[in-house]
């Protein structure tokens, strides 16, 4: 795989990830909690396809391959490095919206 090819896989598998993080947000907002799960898990497996092709390309360098550093790969690597972030985010955004269904359901049956 080129240069190019690699770094556009990168950018498929991570844009992929990052979407589902963002969805998974969504889900949570609207209490739907079992889909965001899923979505999460979704969005871990397409940061997991990410991260094999990076971890391959770091492989090929540290045996001697030259990579061509290129704007196209550094871009990539910014887009696995938000998609790791936006995963933490959407777990994190979960347990928030978690803990506020628990606190509306109970003003609910108080009021």
């Amino acid at each position: 795989m080129d240069t190019y090819e690699t770094a556009f896989t990168l950018i498929l598998n991570a844009g992929n990830s990052k979407s589902k993080s963002l969805m998974a947000i969504e889900e949570a907002r609207d209490f739907n909690f079992d889909e965001a799960v899923s979505l999460i898990k979704e969005a871990r497996e397409d940061l997991k396809s990410a991260h094999q092709t990076q971890t391959e390309l770091i492989q090929g360098e540290a045996r001697g391959e030259k990579s061509e550093l290129s704007l196209i790969l550094v871009h990539a690597q910014d887009h696995l490095t938000t998609a790791m972030i936006m995963i933490d985010q959407a777990e994190e955004f979960l347990n928030i919206y978690r803990l506020l269904s628990k606190v509306i359901k109970k003003e609910d049956l108080e009021g």
